[in-house]
């Protein structure tokens, strides 16, 4: 399971580069995650310093930094 982490952090980290600033549930979306492995990725590539986030309305919005 913890190397499904790595894995779902890079292709997160790679739509984000090619998309940009994206809604938390676009990138779910787009990448076939479940909650879970959404989440567990995004932590990830928190704890790295690799994103950020922001409340706009009623979603959740992710960044690279």
């Amino acid at each position: 399971m913890n190397e499904n982490i790595g894995i779902n952090a890079g292709k997160i980290w790679r739509y984000l580069q090619l998309n940009g600033e994206s809604k938390t549930i676009r990138v779910k979306r787009a990448l076939g995650l479940s909650s879970v492995e959404l989440n567990m990725a995004l932590g990830w590539l928190a704890r790295e310093g690799n994103v950020s986030f922001c409340k706009k309305g009623f979603f959740m919005w992710v960044k690279l930094v």
